[in-house]
């Protein structure tokens, strides 16, 4: 199987590229050093202009964006992080339209924050679940999904509104340690807002489920079965590296340091993978103490 995969340099695409080396890899990516690491087999592009289709390529994996965390959203980052994503998804949703042999299947990124903040409730949502209230990340994730939605008559497509991913080297657990390992763990804001979340190896191992079930359509919530407080994780995290965390940081200062992307950290989202617990996906990591157990044993 030929795979075509943006953002493959990325956290969760070499990952995913790493667990699954019996495929053959088309990489679009700014650092073809970084990408040819992972894979020496991979092909590696630059660009999808020089592409008229995608007559040879067998499935297509779309996690390709501007970091949403890294900066503040002032309203040219917004731009940027919007853009990043739209735009290579109308790419690709044209290449794929204008193929006589399409791939198979897309499967293209989307977020939890597609579901808006649900702070005041503690129901849970899945796949079905409506925008709880807009804000910037459910307007992102929503216009993401609607542009990927246009290469349904061509092939089979799939949104994936992934939760925090949680890995012991790379992405928002790795920026965590060094305080928690030193006791200034600090929860968030009041802490009772509820976090979605999921191992590394859950959500590659998701991927490749939908990559290879013909019947899977429409999103799918990349989470664990589990979500907590950050009150909760907080302190797991905290037990895991014998340490302990009696901090908070109040929510008047995270927004005072962060601006309006301080939603990430402050938005209560609780949910369920229901689709994924309906085909019976195997998680090996549903519970927060297993995982953080497992990445940083």
């Amino acid at each position: 199987m030929n795979i075509l995969i943006t953002g493959g340099s990325g956290f969760i695409g070499q990952s995913f590229i790493r667990r699954f080396p019996q495929y053959q890899y088309t990489i679009l990516t700014r650092n073809k050093v970084k990408a040819q690491l992972i894979n020496p087999s991979c092909t590696c592009i630059d660009s999808l202009s020089d592409l008229n289709d995608l007559n040879t390529i067998d499935a297509v994996i779309n996690l390709a964006g501007e970091p949403i965390v890294d900066k503040r959203w002032s309203q040219n980052q917004k731009h940027i992080i919007q853009h990043s994503r739209w735009d290579i998804t109308e790419q690709l949703v044209n290449l794929i339209n204008a193929s006589q042999t399409p791939p198979s299947v897309f499967i293209s990124g989307s977020a939890i924050g597609y579901y808006g903040n649900s702070d005041g409730t503690e129901q849970a949502m899945t796949e079905n679940s409506p925008c709880a209230a807009p804000d910037f990340s459910s307007d992102l994730c929503q216009k993401w999904e609607a542009i990927a939605q246009q290469a349904q008559d061509s092939t089979r497509v799939l949104y994936l509104r992934t939760a925090v991913v949680l890995g012991a080297k790379h992405g928002a657990l790795n920026k965590m340690l060094l305080p928690f390992k030193l006791g200034l763990g600090a929860r968030l804001g009041s802490g009772q807002q509820m976090m979605s979340w999921i191992h590394i190896d859950d959500a590659v191992n998701a991927i490749h489920a939908l990559l290879l079930n013909p019947n899977c359509v429409g999103p799918y919530n990349l989470t664990a079965p589990h979500p907590v407080t950050n009150s909760e994780f907080t302190q797991t995290l905290a037990h895991t590296l014998n340490s302990r965390a009696f901090l908070m940081m109040p929510e008047k200062l995270l927004r005072l340091a962060m601006g309006e992307s301080a939603d990430l950290l402050l938005n209560s989202q609780m949910i369920i993978p229901e689709k994924f617990l309906a085909m019976g996906f195997e998680f090996k990591h549903p519970e927060l103490k297993g995982a953080l157990t497992d990445l940083l044993k």
